[in-house]
């Protein structure tokens, strides 16, 4: 049976051993409490208890701020995104809060700075970007740092990994030219560009289309270039169409040139056989426009050889001309697209230029290919490397004309130099301009952001 213990000298005037159950009295210094009570100051030497006091809430906040552990922190990105920087000090235990006032971290989101330490492991800056998401960070130790203890609206993790946007320009190879009366110029590769937001860590896949081979027989159009693409988790696929190849005419008419990114010219007809016409460009289709459809080759006119004249291929920015029996030039080739990703103006994915009688169809803007000749007889020229141009046609053998090949595309990143984290593959050209970070893929690689 337990003894009563009578607690009263707690309070009155002190107490002895026996007024504690099981307590051995040999480690019990003689004598008892004389004070009615304990005092304040007889506590100076207590060590602080293992709990919270609570957490101490901070008015809105709208721009960037240093946390206070203990503190919690409604944040209004209404305007724009902004930083909390975490303690540089954190000790174990240490907690803040982090809630959305305004339900508008989806659209701008909060970025958290680890300051130094850790969080979830890691040191990158991590993000809040969910509507009226909220999370309490709770400092664990070096190895782990900040962790995300308790959340509200957050999917399966409060914390997500920092985003920043990358520039993507992706130009397929172009299609080699046509041959034998008049061939039509190669059609340009795809040219396609994208802006999306990537998550810190995300492998992008970097493929490059090859362009294809000029055709060497009246029955068989150019080889079609090779498509060139990005790609990888969370990211918008962006994949341009390698362009067509351009035809020649036979004797009895014969296909059109090749749909592509950019379609390839059509045939000038012989003495005995019809023109041919070009292939469809933006093929697949693409919003916007990858490409352009080539050019028509023309019939039989009073050119000097009474011949008709190659189309030109389809460029990014121009269709490819028609041939225009009469004139002795072949078609040129549609132009190409300009841009400026590099920090430069570079065009890129021109149309190659159909065969003529006594002059060639130039080659679009953007490494297009000129055509061949019949008289001079003059080979045809390649589409330029790592432009995606298409290759010009050539004419008929007695000509001694060769067709060109279309020219290898390109895959060009862009992003903020101060996000560039510096992990690629393929060997990419590299260039900055103290702000910005550009990639140049001639080739197949990747960068892990």
């Amino acid at each position: 049976m337990t003894k009563a213990r009578d607690l009263s000298n707690i309070i009155s005037g002190g107490f002895t051993a026996d007024d504690i159950p099981n307590l051995d009295t040999a480690k019990i210094t003689s004598g008892t409490f004389a004070a009615d009570r304990i005092d304040n100051t007889s506590l100076s030497n207590v060590t602080a208890l293992p709990f919270s006091a609570g957490t101490d809430w901070q008015s809105v906040q709208t721009t960037g701020f240093t946390a206070v552990a203990g503190n919690g922190y409604f944040c209004n990105t209404t305007s724009a995104g902004f930083t909390v920087t975490l303690p540089a000090t954190p000790s174990a235990g240490d907690q803040i809060q982090l809630v959305d006032y305004a339900g508008t971290f989806d659209t701008n989101r909060l970025l958290i700075n680890p300051n130094g330490n850790k969080i979830e492991g890691g040191t990158d800056n991590l993000q809040l970007d969910g509507e009226r998401e909220g999370a309490t960070l709770t400092y664990i130790d070096s190895t782990q740092g900040w962790l995300a203890t308790s959340g509200i609206n957050e999917g399966t993790d409060a914390l997500s990994p920092e985003t920043y946007s990358i520039d993507f320009l992706v130009v397929a190879g172009g299609g080699g030219g046509g041959y034998w009366y008049y061939g039509g110029g190669g059609g340009a590769g795809g040219y396609r560009t994208s802006s999306q937001q990537v998550e810190i860590g995300t492998s992008i896949t970097v493929t490059v289309g090859d362009g294809g081979a000029g055709s060497t027989s009246s029955s068989v159009a150019g080889t079609s270039g090779s498509d060139s693409s990005i790609s990888g988790t969370g990211l918008t696929t962006i994949t341009s169409a390698g362009g067509g190849g351009g035809i020649g005419s036979p004797g009895g008419g014969g296909a059109v040139g090749t749909s592509g990114g950019s379609g390839g010219g059509g045939g000038g007809g012989n003495p005995s056989g019809p023109s041919t016409a070009g292939g469809a460009g933006n093929t697949p289709s693409t919003a916007p426009s990858q490409g352009n459809s080539g050019g028509d080759g023309s019939t039989t006119g009073s050119t000097p050889n009474n011949m008709g004249l190659g189309g030109g291929g389809g460029g990014a920015g121009a269709v490819g001309s028609n041939g225009t029996g009469g004139q002795g030039s072949g078609a040129s080739g549609g132009a190409g697209t300009v841009s400026s990703i590099t920090g430069s103006s570079v065009t890129y994915a021109g149309g190659g230029g159909g065969s003529g009688d006594t002059a060639a169809g130039s080659g679009g803007s953007g490494g297009g290919g000129d055509g061949g000749i019949y008289s001079p007889s003059t080979n045809a020229t390649s589409g330029t490397t790592n432009l995606g141009g298409g290759g010009g046609g050539a004419v008929h053998p007695s000509g001694g004309s060769t067709s060109g090949s279309g020219g290898k595309g390109v895959v060009i990143l862009s992003m903020p130099l101060a996000k560039f984290s510096g992990t690629t593959t393929g060997s990419p050209t590299e260039s900055d301009d103290g702000t910005t970070k550009v990639l140049i893929f001639n080739g197949t690689g990747s960068y892990t952001a």
